[in-house]
């Protein structure tokens, strides 16, 4: 397997910190270079921002169309929502990214996982099953898949290892695409979990909010804050 081409942003020489963010079904690594200006981080925080690209696949629920996703969608249930081939291909990619950042010299809690959609659907399966302690965890109008594995997997991979991984998960009241109650369900399993969860809803569609962009900020401040 090989690594994902990326989108890179480095906010200075130096950077104390990795955040490696996937973007959502159909888009690219390009979809959230945007955000890292709109963030307004500190001048005197120094992050490297790492978007991978998704490898292309067909998708049955687009007719089989092929585009950049992370997982096949079969149908919008909780069945067919995420193919576990596809889940568990990515989490070894995403494994993969985290272990070059590694190679760069940053350690486990300089590096923050976020994704967006299917990407943030991926961001929760890797931290749930990762001993590693990440600086954080964004989850982005979402929801966990192949949430039947849980509870056996994250015993069995982390333990008690990383619930002390921050974790900052929200999402639009008027999803049409993932409906809220995924994302609250994302949040809910994460307190159960042992987790400190900052949970979050914005007054928007599929997409992300000018205050949400606010709050991620803030989020990300704190995570490199100690």
């Amino acid at each position: 397997m090989t690594t994902l081409e990326t989108v890179e942003i480095e906010t200075g020489p130096s950077p104390v910190g990795s955040i490696i963010w996937l973007h959502g079904l159909g888009a690219d690594g390009h979809d959230f270079e945007p955000i890292v200006p709109e963030l307004r981080l500190p001048a005197g925080l120094e992050l490297r921002f790492v978007f991978p690209h998704a490898p292309v696949r067909p998708v049955t629920l687009n007719g089989g169309m092929a585009m950049r996703a992370w997982y096949d969608i079969v149908s919008l249930d909780a069945e067919g929502r995420a193919d576990e081939a596809g889940v568990r291909e990515s989490n070894e990619h995403l494994a993969r990214l985290v272990e070059r950042e590694a190679r760069r010299g940053m350690a486990d809690e300089g590096i923050l996982i976020a994704g967006f959609s299917q990407g943030g659907a991926i961001a929760l399966h890797h931290v749930l099953r990762s001993p590693k302690r990440f600086a954080g965890l964004v989850a982005l109008s979402t929801y966990l898949p192949l949430p039947g594995t849980i509870e056996a997997e994250v015993e069995n991979a982390s333990g008690a290892g990383n619930t002390d991984v921050p974790a900052f998960v929200a999402h639009g009241t008027a999803d049409p695409m993932v409906p809220i109650e995924g994302g609250r369900h994302a949040a809910q399993t994460l307190e159960s979990l042992g987790y400190d969860v900052e949970w979050r809803e914005y007054p928007m569609a599929h997409a992300v909010h000018p205050r949400e962009i606010a709050d991620i900020a803030r989020f990300i401040v704190d995570c490199y804050s100690g």
